[in-house]
């Protein structure tokens, strides 16, 4: 009894207890209450799972965005045939209230494009009569110009003669007259064009106008249209050469 009790002994017991009190300070003891510990690998999901899962359409969230305040069509109108019949009258009060009064009997109507489109109508319309291009001329001339036109295209033929004609540019173009009756509406343009013509005879001989030398010409064209048709295009209706 006393061997059992000797200091060795209760000195190896001591140690142990020591070891026992510092490991379980360090690791804790369970009580039984801790909660499982969370499994690193996810569970594979049923097949159903799976397939729901691939049903489900993802929609991201559009932005709301405000829309503009937008003026109205029809006033936006009004106030560019109003500036534009301004800008290019000039300050010739006739010629703007012409315009306005022709953009307000057609919608289809602005001042800068159809004054554009008789830049475009001018140099067409020469260059046809110069090459004899008789189907052009009839798609964009009244009747009576294109037969004054037409007549002088025949003669020309009629002499042997051709025509050499280079159109260079259009410096110079302006409004210069309007009537509109509220139904045909002629605007008049002023045009400066510089072209270089030249026309020979049957043996290349120059009869007229020079091939090396640009000259300008001023001509004064009256385009018309009925404003209530379903055509939109206007016809050349008179021609007249400046000084």
């Amino acid at each position: 009894m006393n061997n059992f009790l000797d200091i060795p002994t209760l000195i190896a017991i001591g140690v142990i207890i020591v070891v026992f009190l510092r490991m379980r300070s360090v690791l804790g003891s369970r009580t039984g209450n801790e909660r499982p510990p969370v499994p690193r690998v996810r569970p594979r999901p049923t097949e159903a799972e799976s397939e729901a899962h691939a049903n489900e359409t993802v929609v991201a969230p559009r932005p709301v965005v405000p829309e503009p305040l937008q003026e109205p069509t029809d006033e936006r109108r009004s106030r560019k045939l109003e500036a534009e019949s301004e800008q290019l009258s000039h300050g010739d009060a006739d010629i703007a209230s012409g315009l306005k009064a022709i953009g307000a009997a057609d919608p289809g109507f602005m001042p800068k494009s159809f004054l554009e489109g008789a830049k475009a109508a001018y140099e067409m319309i020469v260059t046809a009569f110069a090459a004899g291009d008789r189907k052009t001329l009839k798609s964009l001339l009244d009747k009576d110009v294109f037969d004054g036109f037409e007549q002088a295209i025949s003669d020309r033929e009629a002499a042997g003669q051709r025509v050499e004609f280079t159109f260079v540019g259009l410096p110079g173009s302006d409004i210069s007259e309007i009537d509109f009756d509220k139904k045909t509406a002629q605007i008049t343009i002023r045009y400066k064009a510089e072209v270089v013509s030249a026309t020979r005879d049957g043996s290349g001989d120059l009869v007229e106008g020079n091939a090396d030398q640009v000259v300008t010409i001023k001509d004064e064209w009256t385009f018309a249209r009925n404003v209530r048709s379903r055509d939109p295009n206007w016809k050349l209706v008179a021609t007249r050469q400046l000084d």
